[in-house]
């Protein structure tokens, strides 16, 4: 067992933060990249993209190492985690904490190139990332936590580029929740057997047999508030196209949950990642094509 951070445990690294399996960093990127390119109107510079997207990569990795540590003690006895690093002793909790503070570290240094209200938000980002696995201790509700999280790169996009948050930014933010607490909670669905018997909490513990209803009334209300974000920047045609196609893959993933089989239930929250890359396509085409 390593009790620092050593190139030897690689293989353990990349399955702590999951750069194995990026359907987290997709679900990051796209509201990040929505922001960046309504702010921006088109596409924002390259400097700045790039410190978003490697921000991206780097704290959702941070956040899924974080979570494996706030976990360790449960992820054991819940089938789909119970391989993970910490728990088949790959890696140590020294190492998953040190992993840790280097990436959020390689982040605040990246955040350190953007003007100082940026900065200043980074730190909401870095608190909201070490706390939300700790909040299926306490609430029912840790995926309102991770669509805090995940949305939080949308207030400082506008930020970086604009040097505000108008209320399109502030609207997409309180989209991007409510989108992230539907497609999580598809996700909990697949561990809600497992999460009962371990004693940890989740919203499709509490949703329970209303889990389908609720994501429903969820994806409808971000296709509201996406619209509304579109009124604000006076969006052309192809980014309602964009919504009608959104809409069409929310209404596909509630015909694939209507059993919740698990598998299913995880299939369509991979999915997801085509809601949030038909919405940015619409606003380039808008901008760089049409505007």
């Amino acid at each position: 067992m390593y009790s620092r951070l050593t190139f030897s445990n690689l293989g353990a690294y990349i399955q702590l933060t999951r750069l194995d399996k990026p359907i987290g960093i997709y679900l990051l990127l796209w509201p990040t990249l929505w922001a960046l390119i309504i702010a921006a109107q088109g596409v924002p510079s390259l400097s700045i993209t790039a410190i978003f997207v490697a921000g991206v990569v780097l704290m959702r990795s941070a956040g899924c190492v974080i979570n494996d540590y706030a976990d360790r003690k449960v992820d054991g006895a819940v089938e789909r985690t119970k391989a993970r690093p910490l728990v088949s002793g790959q890696a140590s909790e020294k190492e998953a904490l040190q992993l840790f503070a280097l990436l959020v570290g390689v982040s605040f240094i990246l955040v350190l190139f953007l003007n100082w209200q940026t900065i200043a938000l980074s730190f909401v980002a870095v608190a909201l990332a070490f706390c939300y696995p700790f909040m299926k201790r306490y609430t029912h509700m840790p995926q309102a936590v991770l669509g805090a999280a995940f949305g939080w790169a949308i207030p400082m996009a506008f930020m970086a580029v604009t040097e505000t948050v108008p209320l399109a930014g502030w609207v997409l933010f309180v989209a991007n929740v409510l989108w992230t607490i539907a497609y999580d909670s598809m996700y909990a669905m697949v561990d809600r057997e497992d999460d009962l018997k371990v004693g940890v909490k989740s919203s499709a513990i509490l949703f329970g047999r209303y889990d389908r209803l609720i994501i429903g009334v969820l994806q409808l209300l971000t296709l509201v508030l996406l619209v509304w974000v579109s009124m604000l920047i006076q969006a052309s045609w192809v980014v309602y196209l964009a919504l009608l196609i959104c809409a069409g893959l929310f209404i596909y993933q509630q015909v694939q949950i209507r059993h919740r089989d698990r598998q299913a239930c995880f299939q369509s929250f991979l999915d997801n990642h085509y809601i949030g890359l038909a919405f940015a396509a619409g606003l380039l085409v808008h901008y760089l094509v049409i505007g």
